[in-house]
């Protein structure tokens, strides 16, 4: 396993995945949740059979694959759909992160995790650094990105941990108001760093 793991975070277009895939480009090895979390419920796996049998079978496309806005609308107003669907999918994405965490090969590895804080997986890293930008730009870039209204954006800011509480928590912060080449050394800075603080654990 990898023996030094930073976990990466931050709100909604806060550039978490330009910094993950910066990280990246310097040959260090991503766990990104989100994609853990599309990978468990792929077609053929053991977390899709579990959610049609439990949702029944319309909630599969033609295909076989999910039918994720179908999943979306049975629990987005049922709170013990969802929480049966988080009780399922949590212990399977964790394993599934841990394991390839394991397989790491590079220097250190970066866990990318949306809700970091939120969800405990804190605990999973040596050290975390928060991808931090105002709520204004949050929304700004946010809306431009996925073409949604201001207020879902807003909606989704409010319910994740406030920036307040974020950078409470984190070891080090990215500053993102500035541009790519900025953002580039200070990815260059921390990589240095934490190839620094991976040889000493």
């Amino acid at each position: 396993m990898a023996n030094f793991v930073v976990g990466l975070t931050g709100g909604i277009g806060s550039g978490k995945t330009t910094v993950a895939n910066l990280f990246a480009e310097l040959g260090i090895d991503l766990v990104d949740a989100d994609v853990v979390s599309r990978e468990v419920v792929a077609k053929g796996t053991k977390g899709l059979a579990e959610i049609a049998q439990h949702f029944g079978g319309d909630i599969l496309l033609e295909n076989g694959e999910l039918n994720r806005t179908a999943l979306r609308d049975r629990i987005f107003n049922n709170p013990t759909e969802r929480e049966w669907l988080n009780n399922l999918l949590h212990p399977i994405i964790r394993s599934e992160m841990l394991t390839q965490l394991q397989n790491s090969t590079s220097d250190y590895a970066i866990l990318v995790v949306p809700l970091l804080f939120e969800n405990g997986l804190d605990r999973l890293v040596n050290c975390t650094l928060v991808v931090d930008i105002s709520p204004e730009l949050q929304i700004q870039r946010t809306t431009l990105r996925d073409a949604v209204n201001a207020e879902q954006v807003q909606n989704i800011i409010a319910s994740q941990a406030s920036r307040d509480e974020k950078l409470s928590k984190a070891d080090d912060v990215i500053d993102n108001h500035g541009s790519i080449s900025a953002l580039r050394s200070k990815v260059s800075a921390l990589h240095n760093k934490y190839i620094k603080l991976a040889a000493q654990t």
